[in-house]
């Protein structure tokens, strides 16, 4: 651990996640730059992680190899106090790419982070 001369406070943050298969479908690509806007534009921000590589087991029981990108951001208050509205927001995110996309699954993740201020 990192001694400084004093210890920083910490703040808790929602962070908010969205993976997607990365496709080279534009529908694809849309989504991805309109979850862009909306982060940053609602959260002040937003971090994409391209080509990552995972699996998972579709509905008829196949494990499926997937290229995916992440996308995500710290909103600006704690989950714990805020999470009925995160939750509709996570439900609005993840109906808004099963909207846009043909995919069986859409992950959307909320987890609680801290920042040091």
């Amino acid at each position: 651990m990192v001694e400084g001369p004093s210890s920083l406070p910490l703040s808790e943050r929602a962070r908010i996640e969205a993976y997607l298969p990365d496709l080279p479908k534009q529908a694809y690509q849309d989504l991805l730059e309109i979850l862009d806007r909306e982060f940053s534009y609602t959260f002040g921000g937003a971090t994409i992680i391209r080509g990552l590589e995972g699996s998972y087991l579709s509905r008829l029981g196949s494990k499926v190899r997937d290229r995916i990108n992440l996308i995500y951001t710290d909103a600006p208050f704690g989950l714990r106090k805020n999470s009925n509205a995160i939750a509709r927001y996570a439900d609005q995110l993840r109906d808004a790419a099963f909207a846009a996309l043909e995919e069986e699954a859409v992950l959307v993740v909320v987890m609680a982070v801290y920042h040091a201020e």
